[in-house]
């Protein structure tokens, strides 16, 4: 499916009238009819970072970010079939509230009504004249594991989106929880506030074919998840991991909730769980160099609301205002971006392997910097060099834990005995 560049929805609000040559003034409660087509996105276009900058490495600068030339995973068909497809896929249902502020726009709501959910782009209801603010989202498509996304309307006002736990253990900056939560389900959403139904139907225009005023009022359906790709590359594997304990990885310090209205995340820090594959035999030229080479490689496909705290759209219409010798200072120095964006957490990605030994254990690798310069998504890449990595020979098995830290030029390797097991 060709994606178009953006998600940009067009509300038609129509006011129905009985008369061919209608009068100016209508009777209320007018019924108002909201049409919508499907919003769409592409990452391309979501992803539209003012730079490429890789942290593991070798940090260089590019104007454009180029995730597709960083994604040496792939996403093939059985990728789809475990998880569906890659980018983000058309929403069919929408969940509508609105509120009423009278004479006043922007003002204080005395009219609350309950969300309606809707099949398709159509939404139909009884308007007063006067001031509206609408709130749209998508309701998350229910997959074979469930919906991990759960709604909390107590406070109409902030309604909040929030993701359940799982079964897997979380470990690393996540400190509320033992266990880790599952990814939310794509969620894009729009506040569209003061918007009029006013009596001489200014704004309006007549559809004479269809015998009704129709005003469009256009808006933007933005995520509030974001997908991250993360992949681990294994040069000079060799056989040394031969596969993954059961498929699980995290990556950890994210937000467990966000706002609905004001598209930001929470400030509760948690681990996110997302299965992954390991593909052999793939062709990849490490940073760095230029010659291509054959690795190993374990990827998969996450979404989350982001880090806490954050707020991306509003990121994006700072970093927009910046010159290019603005953007590239902030693009090479990790403390001046963190200003930014101010997130609290750091991130690290862990995942379960087994070694040709047929001992279990945890590979973690902080990805903070990586993270944060990606705040609504993009590839995280982690390269290991397993000519470095000890192969662990505790006999009774998964007891190790090796760790991965990050030096100036040369990674080293830290093995720990893991005190949970």
């Amino acid at each position: 499916m060709k994606y178009l560049p953006i998600i940009v929805v067009s509300f038609f609000v129509l006011l129905i009238s009985c008369m061919r040559e209608p009068e100016l003034h209508l009777y209320e409660p007018q019924t108002v009819e909201i049409k919508t087509p499907a919003p769409k996105i592409e990452l391309k276009v979501l992803w539209d970072y003012k730079w490429d900058v890789n942290v593991n490495v070798n940090a260089h600068y590019q104007y454009r970010y180029d995730w597709e030339a960083e994604w040496v995973y792939g996403w093939d068909d059985e990728d789809r079939e475990k998880w569906g497809e890659l980018g983000y896929t058309d929403p069919t249902v929408f969940n509508v509230r609105r509120y009423f502020s009278g004479d006043v726009a922007f003002g204080k709501h005395i009219g609350i009504y309950p969300t309606v959910t809707i099949y398709g782009n159509t939404y139909e209801d009884k308007f007063e004249w006067g001031f509206w603010d609408l709130l749209v989202w998508n309701e998350p498509q229910v997959t074979v594991e469930g919906q991990a996304i759960r709604f909390d309307e107590s406070d109409p006002e902030h309604i909040t989106a929030e993701t359940s736990t799982s079964m897997y253990r979380s470990r690393y900056y996540a400190p509320r929880y033992t266990y880790a939560f599952n990814a939310p389900e794509p969620l894009v959403t729009v506040y569209d506030q003061g918007f009029e139904v006013n009596r001489d139907l200014r704004g309006f225009t007549y559809d004479e074919e269809r015998d009704i005023w129709v005003r469009e009022i256009p808006l933007e359906l933005l995520p509030v998840t974001y997908i991250y790709l993360v992949q681990v590359v294994l040069i000079h594997n060799n056989g040394r991991i031969k596969e993954l304990n059961g498929g699980e990885a995290c990556l950890s310090g994210m937000a467990r909730t966000t706002c609905l209205q004001t598209r930001r995340a929470g400030d509760d820090a948690i681990s996110v769980y997302y299965k992954c594959r390991k593909k052999d035999n793939v062709p990849y030229v490490p940073y760095g160099k230029t010659e291509t080479e054959m690795v190993d490689v374990i990827g998969g496909r996450l979404m989350s609301f982001g880090m806490c705290g954050v707020l991306p759209y509003e990121i994006d219409e700072t970093i927009n205002n910046m010159d290019d010798n603005e953007i590239r200072e902030l693009s090479g120095n990790s403390k001046k971006l963190n200003g930014l964006i101010k997130d609290p957490n750091k991130h690290y990605i862990d995942l379960n392997v087994r070694f040709n030994n047929d001992m279990d254990s945890t590979i973690v690798k902080e990805v903070t910097d990586q993270v944060r310069m990606h705040y609504k998504g993009g590839v995280i890449t982690v390269e290991l060099d397993m000519d470095t990595v000890p192969i662990p020979k505790r006999s009774g098995g998964s007891g190790f834990e090796a760790v991965v830290k990050d030096f100036e030029e040369v990674p080293a390797y830290e093995i720990e005995f893991d005190k949970d097991k």
